[in-house]
């Protein structure tokens, strides 16, 4: 299983609250974009609100968003002004179809057992040269907060054995992320895994 049903179900719980917060894109999604070719297609996976979707669709890239919680699809779609595809990570099938894969702050949901196989999707769907941002939030390990949502919490070792286990990567970089404190009160430090698939980027 991709996903764990009592995370979920906190997202449904609390949809509308998360798509009323707004912000302006990050300075990482900004640096993601300028790596990428002019009206690049990208798939940005577990995309919540929706906002970030909007802001790379207005920029001209050819944007796919996927959620896989139906009450923030339902949201994003609001934000985006289209359709979202309801999708958990389980369910990609895809096959060389998008030059990258946004992940931001997702993949951190999924239980840790089941991140090779999701990462062995991504992999599939990018073509030859495409490339993987996905951040995570570092911790020594699996556990719940305090809302009772369950987080993979890797050390950075664990997450470069992860990648590397999972696909053939030409490069993988890890770049320390922001810091700050979450919904459930508790500081938390971040980092981006930026995978590069072999290959010519198109």
């Amino acid at each position: 299983m991709s996903y764990d049903p009592e995370t979920f179900a906190f997202y449904a719980q609390n949809a509308k609250t998360y798509a009323g917060r707004r912000q302006k894109p990050s300075d990482t999604l900004l640096v993601f974009l300028k790596t990428l070719p002019e009206g690049a297609s990208i798939l940005e996976l577990g995309c919540g609100a929706g906002l970030e979707a909007s802001y790379m669709k207005a920029q001209g890239f050819n944007v796919t968003p996927t959620e896989g919680n139906p009450a923030l699809a339902a949201e994003a779609e609001q934000n985006f002004g289209a359709p979202v595809q309801i999708m958990r990570f389980d369910e990609l099938e895809a096959e060389e179809s998008y030059n990258a894969v946004w992940a931001n702050m997702c993949l951190l949901h999924a239980p840790w057992e089941s991140l090779e196989d999701i990462l062995q999707r991504i992999h599939k769907a990018l073509v030859p040269g495409g490339v993987l941002w996905a951040s995570f939030k570092i911790g020594q390990g699996e556990k719940r907060d305090e809302l009772g949502r369950y987080y993979n919490l890797p050390t950075k070792s664990m997450l470069s054995d992860k990648f590397s286990t999972a696909a053939d990567w030409a490069q993988i970089e890890q770049i320390d992320g922001i810091g700050g404190v979450g919904a459930d009160n508790q500081p938390y430090q971040s980092i981006w895994c930026v995978a590069h698939k072999i290959g010519a980027a198109s």
